[in-house]
């Protein structure tokens, strides 16, 4: 007898969550956010900011 094929569900809800925090973060301007302090850190490290 073979075994049914059940897909495992804790991948999908961590994708799904996954997903859902990067578009919060997205919408909240937060990949501009970081730009601008690692500009800022890496200016400093060099010695210009």
């Amino acid at each position: 007898m073979r075994k049914k094929f059940r897909p495992r569900k804790a991948p999908f809800i961590l994708i799904t969550i996954f997903l859902l925090l990067l578009l919060i973060g997205i919408g909240a301007g937060e990949p501009s956010r970081v730009l601008e302090q690692a500009k800022a850190i890496c200016l400093s490290c060099i010695g210009i900011g």
